[in-house]
């Protein structure tokens, strides 16, 4: 989709066409950035993810309006409404981008360029937006083909284009090549997509890990990881939640009363999905919007709140030193199981002593509690129950 937030947003507010206008948080609670921008607003150099103090530098009549992320969702489900008319291979990326594999539907419809026109034409007719589309060959392509032209574009990458079209292109034009990455790649001379394709695996496995290899397959043209079935679900691969404080935290007390929320929430997602947690992730952002990242593994898996707080403290208290402030924590429960998965016992505790009982008393306890805290919230709302922990909290923490 083309600036779909704010597309969205102009569709109640048509006088403002345009004019420049971007969608952003609120300032006020520190969460002022830009979240997405029109086309009059682009052409002022405004960014995704910069201040609206730096926009409004670049465009002080920028209009500014708030979110409304339950009138994306709503749109998002009728775009790939119309997806599914032209078939039931759709897998979406994110809340205003889909991988569609028209293979069997061309004919009914049409070559793919084909059914990518209709499509624009019809969410044009039909929802008042816009969207480019990528056509070709593999799913990497054709997300780089939604890129290449804007707005309202169709662009077709073929085995025979792709050299022409993409190769000249900056390397962190490539799909996956975040700033980071892109640096390292130009410190190595790679500096287009052409680079990328002609550098050996070794090489790129040295500088980036793993993803170095598969960074020269993308850029070859030899994606082939299929387009997921409609209805296919995806396995978790981890459960997060983070918050930017409405002040900095400046002590561990702090950070307790974040982590004890943080915490709840996750553990209360692990058991909705079905999963436990072998490992426990925290990232923290400064007041300099510097960042660290630290985790560890568990000695069993869990979905309970109180494990997954104390070991996101453990991180915190052996990595952070306060009063340095903090801006924003993470809490992630990583390495994911099935809530029902065996555990393995230990070969010399027989699991009959009395400590063990009774640590395993209150693990179930503290099992029973945190469901009976899941029953009430969906009777009676998320907020109807928390922990003291919470109670009139000045950092931003809603219950």
């Amino acid at each position: 989709m083309n600036s779909f937030f704010a597309s969205v947003e102009l569709i109640e507010h048509p006088e403002l066409k345009e004019k420049p206008v971007a969608v952003c948080g609120d300032p006020d609670s520190r969460h002022g950035i830009i979240l997405a921008k029109n086309e009059p607003a682009k052409a002022f150099g405004i960014v995704t993810a910069e201040t609206v103090s730096q926009a409004r530098r670049k465009c002080p009549d920028l209009i500014l309006l708030p979110p409304h992320h339950d009138k994306y969702r709503h749109y998002s489900r009728l775009i790939n409404a119309v997806y599914y008319q032209y078939t039931d291979m759709v897998e979406p990326f994110s809340i205003d981008e889909s991988w569609l594999d028209v293979t069997a539907s061309v004919k009914l419809f049409g070559s793919g360029r084909d059914i990518a026109d209709r499509i624009r034409e019809r969410v044009r007719s039909e929802l008042g937006l816009t969207l480019s589309a990528g056509v070709s060959y593999n799913k990497i392509f054709a997300k780089m083909g939604s890129e290449y032209k804007k707005p309202d574009a169709t662009t077709e990458i073929t085995r025979e284009n792709y050299k022409r079209l993409l190769w000249p292109q900056p390397v962190e034009n490539m799909f996956f090549v975040g700033f980071a990455t892109a640096q390292k790649l130009r410190s190595a001379g790679i500096s287009t997509i052409g680079d990328l394709a002609s550098a050996s695996d070794i090489r790129l496995e040295s500088l980036l890990g793993k993803q170095g290899p598969l960074l020269i397959k993308y850029a070859s043209g030899r994606d082939d990881s299929p387009v997921s079935l409609s209805g296919e679900r995806d396995r978790i691969k981890s459960v997060g939640n983070g918050i930017t404080f409405s002040r900095d935290l400046k002590s561990a007390e702090d950070a307790l009363t974040a982590v004890t929320s943080l915490s709840d929430t996750v553990a209360g997602r692990l058991r909705k999905y079905g999963f436990k947690a072998k490992g426990v992730k925290v990232d923290i952002k400064d007041a300099s919007f510097k960042s660290i990242s630290r985790q560890k593994q568990l000695v069993k898996p869990t979905h309970l709140s109180s494990d997954i707080k104390q070991a996101a403290m453990e991180l915190i208290s052996s990595s952070w030193r306060f009063p340095d402030p903090i801006r924003l924590i993470t809490v992630t429960a990583i390495n994911l199981t099935d809530g029902e998965e065996g555990e393995q016992l230990s070969f010399f505790g027989n699991g009959y002593s009395s400590g063990c009982e009774s640590a395993a008393a209150a693990e179930e306890k503290s099992d029973s509690i945190e469901k009976a805290m899941d029953d009430i919230r969906r009777k009676f709302g998320d907020s109807s129950i928390t922990f003291g922990q919470l109670l009139n909290n000045d950092i931003g923490i809603d219950f």
